[in-house]
């Protein structure tokens, strides 16, 4: 018997698995994780990834990537090459080289052609729309082809031929014999192939038949020896055709199915064919465009692996289908960020500041923390000179009561530097705000006073000298509405304003050269990321996160 040592939490699937290992049914966990090639996985597509790969990993196992490549209609090699990429930098690797069903194309014919010389499947002739009013409905049970007691022999003769390129697309379909009165729709003598005169992206023209998934899944489960084969809900019905063909087919092993509730999200579409959608009429910029919730996308805007797995692992297993709140995600993003990424000072809306009674054409530097929640990150020197960019929101010329930021008169203190205080406030001929004067005091260095005094605001700010010009994209989430297919029509629900490109943002020199995909806590503003789109003459971001959830205030007040 296999020694199994408890996994962190133990989900019913895990007890399961343990119970199968306690009775000594398997030696060894084997899973696998089956995309089909026909876009990018999303964030649901990492909840099966991390419990695939989370189970075989936990019990000593091994976990197959398998392309579930059945349909050339569809499937890329680009899309392919995008899966092995996400499932790598989540974290995972896969047992030996991935695997494709069309690997095993000529061994799954063998078997369809021996449910055939059982008399357990018939080639039928009819027409999609016929074949539609013979199924049946719900509630009325299905009926009988009238080509469903062809002879053994005449069945095979027109399956080689199907095989052989004889027919057109549609001309006929290979069905399983099994019970049109069933109550479960997906066992009233299911198609197993169809005629597709397509080329296959690694197959080429070999081949012009194809099997349905339910036809290539469950024995292609069984010769890869997968032990617990994972899927979600929407699969259950179709469990007892599984089992069925386990069954009738002379395959190595037994699989077993076992369905888990998908990961559902607010604020999100899930749907491949939605999100195509959104690509193929440029409502998004592409399948990586930060707005998506695929994980290239995501990877794009600044998400870590952690942070993901971390959120996977929240949401846990669950045998009912729930919504998860998408506030969840981003709270795991910004608990990860806040211990990883490297602090920097930056300023969106740069408002010029002018210290008059610093030295002119002085410039010091002033030492601060990488990370504060990271003592091993270092620290790193900021610039300082006689003039300077804060935020232009940090400033109001006739503040509120609870305003506490720059204003006329008012003393505030810089991030690492000195306390200042506004003396003077210019204006262009429209009467807007374009400089700030000011004053500082030299006692205040590092960022404290001598005389105990606390200014109750402490702005982040750039060296106007040396700071660098970034272009900044502001993402927000990409629907309004918390179930944005409520209304039947997911793109009317487009939040217009989910980016906002920020042309002339500042930010201090120590940013400069960043790697793409490198990350940074904007002090004060957010979580960001270097986008690829950037060069060495100028850096562009994408937001990952705000450092709160602006969202829930805006929901409250609606």
């Amino acid at each position: 018997m296999t020694t199994v040592e408890a996994p962190r939490s133990l989900d019913f699937i895990r007890e399961i698995v343990e119970d199968d290992l306690r009775a000594g049914k398997h030696e060894r966990v084997v899973t696998r994780f089956p995309p089909e090639p026909n876009g990018y996985l999303h964030i649901g597509h990492a909840k099966s990834i991390c419990l695939n790969f989370g189970i075989a990993g936990e019990y000593r196992g091994k976990c197959n990537l398998r392309f579930d490549d059945t349909n050339p209609t569809k499937e890329e090699a680009e899309y392919a090459h995008a899966i092995e990429r996400d499932v790598r930098w989540l974290g995972f690797e896969w047992d030996g080289e991935p695997r494709h069903a069309s690997d095993y194309f000529e061994q799954l014919y063998g078997y369809a052609e021996h449910l055939v010389r059982e008399g357990k499947a018939y080639v039928d002739s009819l027409s999609a729309e016929d074949m539609r009013q013979y199924r049946g409905t719900l509630t009325e049970a299905g009926k009988d082809s009238p080509y469903r007691n062809r002879s053994v022999e005449e069945n095979l003769d027109l399956f080689r031929r199907m095989r052989a390129g004889e027919f057109e697309d549609g001309a006929h379909v290979l069905r399983a014999k099994i019970d049109m009165s069933s109550p479960n729709v997906n066992m009233r003598d299911p198609v197993l192939y169809r005629i597709r005169h397509e080329t296959h992206h690694r197959t080429g023209d070999q081949w012009c038949i194809y099997p349905m998934y339910d036809m290539a899944h469950p024995p292609s489960d069984a010769i890869e020896h997968v032990t617990h084969s994972l899927c979600t809900l929407e699969f259950e019905d179709h469990r007892p055709l599984y089992d069925w063909l386990i069954e009738n087919l002379p395959v190595p092993s037994r699989p077993r199915q076992i369905e888990f509730a998908r990961l559902n999200l607010n604020y999100t579409v899930m749907s491949k064919r939605k999100l195509l959608r959104l690509v193929e009429e440029r409502h998004v910029s592409g399948w990586d465009d930060p707005r998506m919730p695929t994980l290239a996308a995501m990877r794009r805007r600044g998400y870590t692996p952690a942070a993901i797995r971390n959120f996977c692992d929240r949401v846990g297993v669950a045998r009912r289908e729930n919504v998860i709140d998408v506030a969840l995600l981003e709270f795991s993003v910004r608990e990860d960020l806040n211990l990883t990424a490297r602090r920097v000072m930056g300023v969106l809306r740069p408002l010029r500041v002018v210290i008059e009674n610093y030295p002119d054409g002085q410039t010091e530097e002033f030492e601060t923390p990488n990370n504060p929640e990271d003592p091993s990150a270092g620290t790193r020197r900021v610039p300082f000179s006689r003039v300077l960019y804060i935020e232009r929101d940090d400033f109001m010329e006739d503040p509120p009561k609870k305003f506490f930021r720059f204003a006329p008169g008012r003393e505030v203190r810089l991030r690492s530097a000195y306390f200042v205080t506004c003396t003077d406030v210019v204006k262009d001929a429209d009467g807007e705000i374009v400089e700030l004067r000011a004053a500082y005091d030299p006692a205040t260095r590092g960022g404290d006073s001598p005389d105990g005094r606390r200014p109750k605001a402490t702005l982040h700010w750039v060296s106007a000298e040396h700071a660098i010009d970034c272009e900044v994209r502001l993402y927000d989430r990409l629907f309004r509405s918390e179930n944005p297919e409520e209304s039947g029509d997911f793109i009317a629900d487009i939040n217009p304003d989910s980016l906002e490109v920020v042309t002339h943002a500042r930010l201090e020199p120590s940013v400069r050269g960043a790697a793409p995909l490198t990350t940074y806590q904007f002090e004060r503003l957010g979580y960001f990321c270097v986008d690829p789109d950037s060069t060495p003459e100028r850096l562009v971001f994408n937001r990952t996160a705000t450092l709160k959830d602006t969202w829930a205030k805006v929901s409250s007040k609606q």
